[in-house]
């Protein structure tokens, strides 16, 4: 490309930072940065009545935990004079006019219009992603570019700032295509240069119909408090819509600006699927070395267990990270687990009830003599098999096997957890160590005589 590469953010600062706006940032970076270019951050907020600050915040603050970085920052309402320069130069050059008009919002009320004059050519332009492009501007008539002459409309405001700032390539989503001949007209009108454009596909929701904020393109700061990962969250946005040619759909940021290639944006809606974001979310964890794992889940396990009344034990938690680890795909599933009770059993005994502890087909003595043989074996066997499950589970497979695994297993199960549904009862016995095994053992054989 023979002139740098100039791309621009400009989210409209009227709600909380969405999907759809992180991947019009995202698809914008990685452009810019394949092509060693600059990225402008416009906070457009020309509609004044719902832009507020918090927003703008927001979608800066969500940009940059998901990695993105910008050079240049601008506010549309601070840049005006400029705006006004245009309409009075476009007004002067009589390829605009200023008129009274009854107010739509109000009516009887008159009101000052700006509108272009527009000349009703066609216009054609090529998209990077579509091909070529052409309108018939005949039936937009003359239209409106500001509400007074100090006061300019989005179209007039955004093709001025967008030449201000030099802005080379404008990719932005489909919904934005029926505006690219207004900005093109004014452009003309004002004799700017003509950026080059892309217009992506939408995203759609598993029903293929387009999303919205209500139906489910949600704030990203909703899956940032749901645990998800930036670099899941980012990767997965990245290539909705989008395949590298490797093929491959884990990319690190980088890599996807290594690979990144406007043209091989999809044609076609993609859709959004939570399942195959918490599978880029799992991905991602997996990842992610013990000290970082332990560095995250801990302080959720603490939360957890001390809103359940239960003391904390952070080696024992330490433990049940291997067991965490295989359970969840995002962080919340970890809190909707701690607040089910689901690794209660680790922190303190359980108290199972008698009846339920032989299992189906298992006489009450029969499950009483097997928790005794296994007390039995523990007891008279080495410390250290309490290290590994495989151990443990060697030390009483040969007498399980002979009395029947489910027979001798279940009532171990049940003793160890309290629950129908655990993890295996070796697992159970190495976190929880052997004097706890041993005494849920023994608890259990004299709930049975």
């Amino acid at each position: 490309m023979d002139s740098p590469i100039k791309v621009r953010f400009p989210p409209s600062p009227t709600g909380f930072c969405h999907v759809g706006t992180a991947r019009m940032a995202i698809l914008n970076y990685l452009f810019a940065k394949k092509n060693g270019g600059t990225i402008v951050f416009r906070s457009e907020d020309t509609d004044k009545a719902r832009s507020r600050p918090e927003f703008e915040e927001d979608i800066k603050e969500q940009l940059q935990w998901l990695g993105l970085s910008w050079d240049e920052f601008y506010r549309t309402t601070d840049l005006v004079s400029t705006h006004t320069d245009a309409m009075q130069k476009l007004v002067a050059e009589d390829k605009a006019c200023v008129s009274e008009e009854e107010s739509k919002k109000e009516p009887g009320t008159m009101v000052q219009v700006v509108r272009l004059r527009n000349p009703g050519t066609a216009i054609t332009f090529t998209d990077l992603i579509r091909g070529e492009i052409t309108f018939d501007t005949t039936e937009l008539g003359d239209f409106a570019i500001g509400r007074a002459i100090d006061d300019p409309l989005y179209h007039l405001a955004v093709v001025v700032d967008d030449a201000s700032h030099g802005i080379t390539h404008v990719i932005r989503g489909e919904d934005h295509i029926s505006n690219t001949p207004r900005q093109i007209l004014i452009q003309e009108a004002l004799g700017y240069p003509r950026p080059q454009y892309a217009h992506y596909p939408l995203h759609l929701g598993a029903d293929r119909s387009k999303l919205s904020k209500r139906t489910g393109d949600v704030a990203v700061k909703s899956y940032r408090e749901k645990g998800f990962l930036p670099q899941a969250l980012l990767n997965y946005i990245a290539v909705l819509g989008w395949t590298a040619p490797s093929g491959k759909e884990l990319l690190s940021l980088t890599e996807m600006i290594e690979a990144f290639d406007i043209r091989d944006v999809h044609k076609s809606g993609a859709v959004f699927d939570m399942e195959k974001l918490r599978w880029f979310n799992r991905e991602y964890i997996l990842k992610l070395t013990d000290d970082e794992f332990a560095a995250a889940v801990l302080p959720i396990m603490e939360e957890g267990m001390q809103g359940r009344g239960l003391t904390w034990d952070q080696g024992m938690a330490t433990k049940l990270l291997p067991v965490i680890k295989e359970r969840v795909s995002v962080w919340s599933d970890l809190s909707e687990q701690l607040a089910a009770g689901e690794y209660d059993l680790f922190f303190k005994d359980p108290t199972p009830a008698a009846e339920e502890i032989p299992g189906k087909g298992n006489t009450k003595a029969a499950a009483a003599t097997h928790l005794a043989k296994l007390h039995e074996l523990y007891i008279g066997a080495s410390a250290e098999i309490f290290d590994t499950p495989e151990r443990l589970k060697d030390t009483v497979w040969e007498y399980a096997t002979e009395q029947g695994r489910g027979a001798v297993l279940w009532p171990m199960r049940f003793s160890l957890s309290g629950l129908a549904r655990s993890p295996d009862p070796f697992t159970i016995a190495s976190i929880i160590g052997r004097d706890a095994t041993l005494r849920r053992l023994d608890a259990a054989r004299q709930l049975l005589i």
